[in-house]
């Protein structure tokens, strides 16, 4: 296209619009003016279209030669963005408007002078140099160390019981988790060590290196009863004696088995340091205590039992029997008894008039769902009671307490009590450290007051660990629940989380609770919720 008195100069990457005045041209407008800078190859630059608009209206005004900037010629532009933690690092490409397009050589230039010099991404370096642009493109992108692992402690033996039950995120124990009894020889492999790994480095895009955290290495702990590391590999536990194996924390211990037909007049009292398994009976007023587990093929006939591991007892327990274990309490049916445990208690059938005492869950009627019942007695858990039928309308009040631990309540209070203790040493350091660095430490204790004090910081830090995991435990007191599979009969006196409901009329299928607002309801098998109380 040509329009008589005007043409297109450049001139440093500046393009200019020179106009002659002319009587015969045509009027002009912008599209022509777009056609010319087309034309004369022009159109791919970076047109000024205000300086077009102008221009537009002085090429038909004007009587005067003139000349105005028109487009210009931009080369490519390279922005590299590194985060502030050097973990990523971004292209931004702008592409070239009738200038020189970017490279490779030129993104690869562009990155060593922002110092990136590590993860680049050379799919995504390669696919920007070909397609010219690009908006905050991830270019590089550092490696996270990675942390070592603690040490491992691998039982070498199938399902060892274990002394440290398995507790869910809800706070309830698993019982079926207790572990097979089995028996082991001397030098049976019980357990690996696998030592703790250091980690591996990382590196920023600007190849700082980032150090990774440690494992933390753990031996095996101290004084394992029973046992020896074998002397071929300090890895390795051995047993160095027969019996039961147990994993305890940061190992496990060989309890030596006691094996007796019947706990009698003739046999007397049982006291073992280790297992007891009795083929028979444990009878009237004879008492059986074991610093582990206790197994009981028969029944326990008016005995007593106590054990700092777990109890099984194949039949009933009756007549005014004492059944106390630091573990879980597992039995067929109670009667008229006493029983504790640490964890959980499970009764196969039913349990009546007895007091029952659990740190976790009682379970009544896990074998015999229709015949599972709880009447009269007392029956106390920190979390759970599941029965089939509760109460009966022929039997005195059934009573229920739910979330109740005094032994988590008792170590609250302790822990406090440290918590302060604690706190007004560091404060009395603290001061001590002020006076002494004010003083200009004339006899030189002010490193070994730092250091004390330090300590006391530390203790303090592990207390607040320990109270906020308490106060965890202590908050799973409002989730205890009593769950109904069949019915509540009779008279029910309730607690829950200290508030006292009176059981007086039939209940079918459902679960009593506590509700987010502090009401204790009860929700039936159709999830329709009332109010209780």
């Amino acid at each position: 296209m040509e329009l008589a008195g005007m043409s297109l100069v450049e001139t440093d990457g500046h393009i200019f619009l020179q106009v002659q005045p002319q009587e015969k041209r045509p009027p002009v407008d912008a599209v022509m003016l777009h056609t010319l800078l087309t034309e004369q190859g022009y159109g791919d630059c970076a047109l000024d279209e205000a300086a077009i608009t102008a221009a537009v209206t002085d090429c038909n005004t004007l009587t005067e030669l003139f000349s105005v900037p028109v487009a210009q010629r931009c080369n490519a532009a390279i922005e590299i963005n590194v985060s502030r933690d050097e973990m990523v690092a971004h292209l931004t490409l702008v592409a070239a408007q009738g200038g020189k397009a970017a490279t490779l050589g030129d993104i690869l230039q562009a990155l060593s002078d922002a110092g990136v010099v590590f993860g680049v991404n050379d799919q995504a370096l390669l696919h920007a140099s070909e397609s010219g642009v690009g908006h905050q493109i991830v270019i590089a992108e550092a490696k996270k160390p990675e942390n070592g692992q603690n040490s491992l402690f691998e039982a070498l033996i199938e399902n060892p019981p274990n002394r440290a039950p398995l507790v869910d995120e809800n706070g309830f124990i698993d019982y079926r988790e207790r572990g097979a009894i089995q028996t082991v020889q001397p030098d049976t492999p019980l357990m690996r060590r696998i030592p703790a790994t250091p980690g591996m480095d990382g590196c920023t895009v600007r190849g700082r290196i980032l150090s990774p955290r440690p494992g933390r290495d753990v031996l095996f702990a101290k004084n394992l009863a029973g046992t020896q590391i074998d002397p071929n590999d300090p890895g390795v536990l051995l047993a160095a004696v027969a019996g039961q194996a147990v994993q305890v924390a940061d190992g496990m211990i060989v309890e030596p088995v006691l094996k007796v037909a019947e706990v009698n007049m003739a046999s007397g009292n049982i006291h073992f340091d280790g297992s007891v398994h009795i083929k028979g009976d444990v009878l009237q007023g004879l008492l059986v205590k074991a610093t582990g587990d206790i197994v009981i093929r028969g029944m326990v006939d008016g005995g007593r039992l106590e054990a700092g591991g777990n109890i099984t007892i194949a039949g009933g327990v009756i007549a005014h029997a004492s059944v106390h274990a630091a573990g879980s309490v597992s039995a067929r049916f109670a009667q008229g008894v006493k029983i504790s445990a640490g964890t959980v208690i499970e009764l196969h059938d039913m349990a009546l008039d007895c007091q029952l005492d659990a740190l976790n869950q009682i379970l009544i009627g896990t074998q015999k769902p229709g015949r599972g019942r709880l009447v009269g007695g007392t029956a106390t858990a920190m979390m759970l009671l599941r029965v089939p039928i509760l109460g009966s309308t022929t039997s005195p009040i059934t009573k229920v307490v739910l979330g109740a631990n005094p032994e988590l309540d008792a170590k609250y209070v302790a822990l406090q009590e440290c918590l302060l203790k604690q706190k007004q040493a560091e404060e009395s350091l603290d001061q001590l450290e002020k006076q002494v660095a004010a003083a200009g430490d004339p006899t030189g204790m002010l490193p070994r007051i730092k250091q004390s004090r330090q300590r006391a910081l530390q203790e303090w830090g592990k207390l607040l660990a320990e109270r906020k995991e308490l106060e965890a435990q202590i908050a799973a007191e409002e989730t205890a629940r009593l769950e109904i599979s069949t019915s509540v009969d009779g008279a029910v006196d309730m607690l829950i989380d200290k508030q006292l409901v009176r059981l007086r009329t039939e209940y079918g299928a459902g679960v009593f609770s506590k509700n987010p607002v502090g009401h204790i309801v009860f929700t039936d098998a159709k999830e329709a919720s009332v109010r209780v109380g």
